[in-house]
């Protein structure tokens, strides 16, 4: 092509971004209640009112099971920290 130039590309710095997944809040809790959708009812360890957890993708792909009274491992977003990601089984 006669009278095309590229332009350099700019380097974008990833260190002034901040990534959702530094944000996380993580408790550690135990299992009350199970109930369906792979969703469970948490009683994190110091707080008074139990918290709604969902099983994460990796659980999930790995088949780990969550049972009743199993001790969890909880990843909150501050938006919402009446839902968390169960992220391990302790």
């Amino acid at each position: 092509m006669i009278g095309y130039r590229r332009l350099p590309r700019r380097s974008v710095s990833l260190s002034n971004a901040r990534m959702a997944k530094e944000e996380t809040l993580e408790l550690e809790g135990k299992v009350l209640e199970v109930l369906p959708n792979t969703m469970f009812r948490i009683q994190l360890d110091g707080v008074a009112k139990p918290v709604i957890g969902y099983i994460s993708g990796r659980m999930r792909k790995h088949d780990i099971k969550i049972l009743l009274g199993d001790r969890v491992l909880i990843e909150f977003s501050p938006y919402d920290l009446t839902r968390g990601r169960i992220t391990r089984r302790r």
